[in-house]
């Protein structure tokens, strides 16, 4: 059996081609394909198709991919309308060929206290490194992979910790620039692993950080403060109310919980004027990096923001109370961030369900 299947596909060469452009191909293929075979199928119909024949990592869809991937899952996810990019499109030197020197340039940050066991583990990440979200926002990232390696080679007692730790956070954009959310097809969720690197390094920081003379000066010489208490429970906005919402276009951004995802969306479909889907509705928003980089989370949210507003969203339903506290509270620091006034009125998933429930009865 076979597929139908309607693509774009990147073109660049570096020496030659000011900018990159795409070109249609309508491909039809073994269902039993892999994503490599897809690839050599696009340049049996144009030659100038380039991409590597080693190391061969791309994007499809915004997705990364690898060439070993059968086509049939990525068809059952993303449907038979697929875009071809390079996972790196500013890196291209050729079609899907890459400048992939930054790869070995992060590891080389930890080179010193790695030995080669390490080194095998972390070649395996080579496609999770150009699916790092935060390269998105800043090229400079050192990838996610290297915060992989890093935390492997400290669980496994590695007598390097403190050289390790100061490697990863003392960069131009490390380890407090990661919200982990990365963009591999088949990912798994490294967000404890992040964490606990996180937890780490800032014990070491308030180890070494201030000597007993300096306390002893700050305890004469600053005003005392009241100790800081943070809450652990949810802040709650059930009782939100926007004027008129079922005459209005909807959107839902759910971020990393998808469990009522079906729910909010049959809800909105129903009841609101239309359901407007973005693609950025599955992503994180600055939420775990706001207090070590609230410069990269304004941006991270703005861009879900303008997301939803781009695509004519009207209200947008966020499902996390926190994240609907820290974007609200933040709402015109995230406008600045992205430079565009954003005409969205908010409102969480609890207190949509709440209106709507009432205008029913």
């Amino acid at each position: 059996m076979s597929i139908k299947l309607d693509t774009r596909a990147f073109f660049f060469k570096a020496k030659t081609d000011y900018l990159p452009y795409y070109k249609p191909f309508r491909i039809t293929i073994d269902e039993d394909a892999t994503l490599k075979d897809l690839l050599f199928a696009i340049q049996e119909q144009n030659e100038n198709f380039s991409f590597p024949k080693q190391k061969l990592v791309f994007r499809i869809n915004g997705w990364v991919v690898e060439a070993k991937q059968p086509l049939k899952a990525v068809v059952e996810r993303l449907g038979t309308d697929l875009q071809i990019d390079p996972v790196t499109a500013y890196r291209s030197l050729n079609g899907l060929k890459i400048n992939d020197a930054d790869f070995m340039q992060s590891y080389s940050l930890l080179e010193p206290y790695a030995d080669e066991s390490d080194l095998k583990y972390y070649k395996t990440l080579y496609a999770l490194h150009y699916a790092s979200e935060t390269s998105n926002y800043r090229k400079e990232y050192i990838g996610d992979a290297i915060l992989l390696l890093a935390h492997k080679m400290i669980s496994e007692g590695n007598p390097y910790k403190a050289e390790i730790l100061k490697a990863i956070t003392e960069v131009e954009s490390g380890l407090f620039d990661c919200e982990y959310d990365n963009n591999l097809f088949d990912a798994q969720d490294h967000t404890s692993a992040i964490e606990a690197l996180k937890s780490m390094a800032k014990q070491k920081h308030e180890i070494d950080a201030p000597s007993l003379l300096d306390m002893i000066r700050a305890r004469f010489t600053s005003t005392p403060k009241a100790p800081a208490h943070k809450s652990t429970e949810k802040p709650s906005f059930d009782n939100i109310t926007i004027p008129d919402i079922e005459e209005k276009f909807v959107a839902y951004y759910y971020g990393d919980n998808a469990e009522n995802k079906d729910a909010i969306e049959d809800l909105i479909t129903q009841k609101c004027a239309g359901l407007i889907r973005f693609d950025k509705a599955h992503k994180r928003c600055g939420l775990l990096i706001v207090e070590d980089d609230p410069a990269l989370a304004f941006q991270k949210a703005g861009a879900i923001l303008l997301d939803a507003f781009d695509n004519m969203a009207e209200v947008l339903v966020i499902e996390d109370p926190e994240a609907y506290a820290m974007i609200s509270r933040n709402f015109d620091k995230i406008e600045k961030a992205v430079g565009r006034e954003i005409g969205l009125e908010l409102t969480t998933a609890a207190a949509l369900s709440r209106q709507l429930s009432a205008v029913t009865a």
